[in-house]
């Protein structure tokens, strides 16, 4: 039985990192995130935000990537942020395609493993 009442807002992803100031120094010096908020003493946690995005971060020090994606980010220059990833030499799990459901997309993984689909409508 589901409630129609409820309503839900922001949904925020939480990834895994090994070490916060690499995490931090990535998502901020290459993808332009702002951080908004950190917690602890050394850092265990931390919000960063760009346009209508939201990470979290948080520091697990003996963290071993997913094999699946634990992401998904809609963009509005897909070809550009495939480019910088390139650029960056991150790994592209997935190249850069037009796929039959509308998207322009490809999946990358950040410096601590972690695949993040990227997809921009077609």
């Amino acid at each position: 039985m589901t409630n129609p009442d409820i309503r839900f807002g922001r949904v925020a992803a939480m990834f895994p990192v090994r070490d916060m100031e690499k995490a931090h120094a990535f998502y901020s010096g290459v993808l332009g995130f702002t951080k908004t908020f950190e917690n602890g003493q050394p850092i265990g946690f931390m919000i960063l935000k760009k346009d209508g995005a939201e990470i979290h971060l948080t520091l697990q020090k003996d963290h071993k990537a997913a094999p699946f994606n634990i992401a998904h980010m809609m963009v509005g220059d897909v070809d550009a942020l495939h480019d910088l990833c390139q650029r960056h030499g991150l790994r592209i799990v997935k190249g850069l395609r037009d796929k039959d459901y509308g998207l322009r997309a490809f999946v990358f993984e950040d410096p601590d493993g972690n695949r993040i689909d990227v997809g921009q409508p077609i």
